[in-house]
């Protein structure tokens, strides 16, 4: 069932871009395709980095409940769900936009890697109309016109390693796949200033005799996640097919840049929001702009009206000055 639901349209989608395009090279096909998929995943994966950025954005409101809550489980629990209601989160949301986006990577990997492998895939396993394409009957003469190359450089099904020996153009590819793989988690999980490395965060809590925080620990797992991604991927790919590094490098770089726009934009909608308010509030003139009601008495002013001593006006009236004339 996955491979008839997932791999084999994938896989056709991956020959048709193959037989259409000028020239019918292998690799051009190979990133023809990643955007194609990049793109059709766009809506998953903005809504996914929308998730991620409000995670991120509400840290310091995390620590200020961390600090309320002082140790008390239940109460920061219900404290943190409120948070997330307020602001429209869901924890556990993203794991069902992931979940799609790993089924949709494995069929790629699988139909790239019968590609690479075994050319001949490219007849045997596609549909009727697709190989009824006029160069799709050009390979059914003659497989050898497959041309399996990026632009004539890398022969794409051969791996970084094989044998003892390193094909260096497929180990630029895995390289840069690794990097790709890096600077896109990096983006999502900035390092703060006061970020704390595990093992400070287990020798401070072994040192004072108390439990280690779980969400400091948890953080400084992420971090590190995207130094162990990278380096995963170098090890899986060194020993694959170049083709499946090429689909990597290109399907890194486009997440970054995708990630880019979603992360630039939302940074402008917030600084247009602020020069909105500071403009609105511009235009007040300032005889409106009143702290206190005509004819306000504070609380203070006030008490002291009650309080303070009423003193005998010592000018003395007029009346009384004329009466002291008419006596002398």
């Amino acid at each position: 069932m996955f491979t008839t639901i997932i791999v084999k349209p994938l896989f056709n989608l991956l020959v048709a871009i193959y037989a259409l395009i000028p020239g019918h090279n292998f690799g051009l096909a190979i990133i023809i395709f990643t955007i194609i998929v990049r793109l059709v995943l766009w809506p998953l994966v903005k809504r996914q980095l929308r998730q991620a950025k409000i995670m991120r954005d509400l840290q310091p409101q995390l620590k200020e409940i961390k600090k309320k809550a002082a140790g008390d489980r239940q109460k920061e629990s219900a404290m943190l769900m409120e948070l997330y209601k307020e602001k429209g989160v869901n924890p556990v949301g993203s794991i069902g936009i992931l979940i799609p986006q790993l089924i949709i990577l494995w069929g790629l990997y699988d139909a790239l890697h019968q590609v690479a492998v075994d050319p001949k895939s490219l007849l045997t396993l596609s549909y009727s109309w697709i190989h009824s394409l006029s160069w799709m009957q050009v390979l059914s003469h003659n497989i050898n016109r497959f041309d399996d190359t990026l632009l004539g450089f890398i022969n794409l099904t051969r791996s970084a390693v094989s044998g003892g020996h390193v094909y260096w153009p497929a180990m630029i590819l895995v390289v840069l796949s690794a990097i790709a793989q890096y600077y896109q988690s990096k983006q999502l999980m900035p390092t703060p200033k006061d970020a704390k490395s595990l093992r400070q965060i287990l020798k401070e809590a072994g040192s004072s005799g108390s439990k280690a925080d779980q969400s400091e620990v948890n953080a400084s797992v992420s971090r590190s996640m995207r130094y162990i991604f990278p380096v995963m991927i170098f090890i899986v790919t060194i020993g694959l097919p170049a083709a499946l590094a090429l689909y990597w490098f290109f399907s890194g770089a486009i997440a970054f840049l995708q990630q880019w726009l979603v992360l630039r934009k939302d940074e402008e909608e917030m600084e247009a929001i602020a020069d909105t308010s500071a403009k609105d509030l511009k235009k007040i003139p300032e005889g409106e702009v009143v702290t206190e009601p005509a004819g306000f008495v504070s609380k203070k002013q006030a008490q002291q009206a009650v309080t303070k001593p009423k003193t005998p006006n010592k000018t003395p009236s007029k009346s009384k000055a004329k009466k002291r004339r008419k006596k002398k």
